[in-house]
């Protein structure tokens, strides 16, 4: 699985460091920047830089601090230094402090990585995946026009076969309800301030993300439960098979009449389940790192195995940031878990009209767990054929889901 989450890091990983590298040239390139007019002080164009996300030669910032210079005693309660020298300090992070926070993270008092996150948040973060959703009702709301609910052939028989035996069903639906409100909440908390505050005003707004936060943190614990018993139940079933190929070269039946034969799962359903298993598995990750920052950072020992790798020049990127602190290792995790976790919400989007108003007779199997033997046959023949045999030689038992 780690290989998979690998992958997934690389495909998704540029976009979140897009806002820095956006026209960024190459690695190590700063150019001299004439200061003489502001007697040493920071330019016009090195806010303009720093504003594209450009790097700047800081260090006639850096290196004023109003230290003494060797030799001469420290004068006064500040020694050679002025407020505006303590304040660099802090913004460096060079100042000497004790904080009674005894956290790794409670000596960083300032720091502009999230101005970055900030940026990229409310910008790519917030429009592309709300893009990415509304595209993908749109593209549901398009298909039932154009091909209408999947039929049962002949209508239903009467009579049923075992589909999905209780602690099954219990899994699904507490992984699936779990992560409708945690998809729910964390839509509150990323458009709330956008949105929300002008149709609720703002302490309606404010209370509704204090719960959003109570429950998404609570409820996140149900989902990685029933991830865990999901895919223990159901990964050997979900292995790719030979009926694969035939099933996508039949669109599993979706354009035609004819329905490709299938076990227990069908190609469609298995690549349902791997995308939930992997990407679930990797919000579960970032989701654990963001709630327990000091304790599992993610980010830094694996920018510093990438940069070794070279994988930075794949992309044309400079190297991946290394040193993280505390704050900026959350600001990765929870981009990380955000851009996952739209990739889901369109994947589960697409279940669930496949289960429900799609194809008739879907729902039924994790209502009830009893489908119609007219439904197990046109959709999952291979499997139907076990669970009658399995019958007729129990001399007409009851039907249990063929293993």
């Amino acid at each position: 699985m780690l290989r998979h989450l690998m992958a997934l890091f690389l495909l998704v990983l540029p976009l979140s460091l897009a806002a820095q590298d956006a026209g960024a040239p190459e690695p190590g390139a700063v150019p001299a920047i004439d200061r003489s007019a502001t007697g040493g002080a920071q330019t016009l164009e090195d806010i303009l830089r720093r504003q594209k996300g450009l790097p700047v030669d800081d260090t006639f910032r850096r290196g004023n601090l109003g230290a003494p210079p060797p030799g001469v005693p420290q004068l006064g309660t500040l020694g050679g230094a002025s407020d505006p020298d303590l304040w660099r300090a802090l913004r460096y992070n060079e100042a000497e402090m004790t904080v009674s926070n005894a956290q790794p993270g409670g000596a960083v008092l300032i720091q502009d990585g999230g101005i970055w996150w900030l940026e990229f948040r409310r910008g790519p973060l917030a429009t592309y995946g709300g893009w990415l959703l509304l595209g993908t009702l749109g593209l549901l709301a398009l298909f039932f026009v154009l091909r209408g609910r999947i039929r049962i052939e002949g209508g239903k028989t009467g009579r049923t076969v075992t589909r999905f035996r209780f602690i099954e069903r219990f899994a699904h639906w507490m992984m699936g309800g779990a992560f409708i409100l945690l998809a729910l909440t964390g839509l509150m908390t990323l458009f709330g301030r956008k949105y929300f505050i002008d149709w609720f005003g703002l302490e309606f707004n404010a209370q509704l993300l204090i719960v959003s936060k109570l429950i998404h943190n609570n409820v996140a614990w149900a989902f990685m439960l029933g991830l865990v018993m999901v895919f223990v139940m159901w990964v050997w079933h979900n292995l790719p098979d030979r009926t694969d190929l035939t099933w996508f070269a039949q669109a599993g039946g979706i354009f035609g009449k004819k329905h490709p034969p299938a076990k227990k799962f069908n190609a469609g359903q298995k690549l349902i389940f791997w995308s939930v298993i992997l990407l679930g598995g990797s919000i579960s990750v970032s989701g654990l790192s963001l709630l327990f920052p000091f304790q599992l950072p993610l980010f830094d020992a694996t920018f510093q195995v990438l940069n070794g790798w070279g994988v930075n020049d794949w992309f044309g990127m400079r190297p991946f940031p290394t040193g993280l602190s505390p704050q900026e290792e959350m600001q990765f995790a929870q981009l990380w878990h955000a851009i996952v976790s739209f990739g889901l919400m369109a994947v589960i989007l697409a279940h669930i009209y496949i289960g429900s108003l799609g194809m008739e007779g879907a729902y039924d199997a994790m209502g009830s767990g009893e489908v119609d033997e007219a439904w197990a046959e046109q959709h999952h023949s291979i499997w139907y054929e076990k669970v009658k045999a399995r019958e007729a030689e129990a001399g007409g038992a009851e039907a249990h889901p063929a293993e």
